[in-house]
C-alpha cells in the first residue's frame, strides 16, 4: 500500500491556498512539503499540524491506495 495526498491538494484548492501559505499556516518545512509533494511519508507530527492548520481530520488529507494507483 501507497500513501495518496490527493486529497490534501484538493483541499488547499478548495481553500484558495498555495501550498507554500500551508508550509507558513502549519509551520510545516519546506522539506516536508516537498517529501508530500513526492507522495513520500511524512511523519504523524506534520501531518497533525495540517491538519489543525488546515481544521480537519486525517481522512480530509490522506488515504491509502494499491501502489500501482499513485
Amino acid at each position: 500500500m501507497a500513501v495518496s495526498y490527493k486529497k490534501l491538494w484538493k483541499l488547499l484548492i478548495d481553500k484558495d491556498m498555495k501550498k507554500s501559505d500551508l508550509e507558513r499556516e502549519a509551520g510545516i518545512t519546506h522539506y516536508a512539503l516537498s517529501k508530500l509533494s513526492q507522495g513520500k511519508d511524512v511523519s504523524t507530527e506534520v501531518l497533525g499540524k495540517i491538519c489543525v492548520a488546515l481544521s480537519c481530520t486525517i481522512d480530509n488529507i490522506m488515504e491509502f491506495v494499491p501502489e500501482n494507483d499513485v
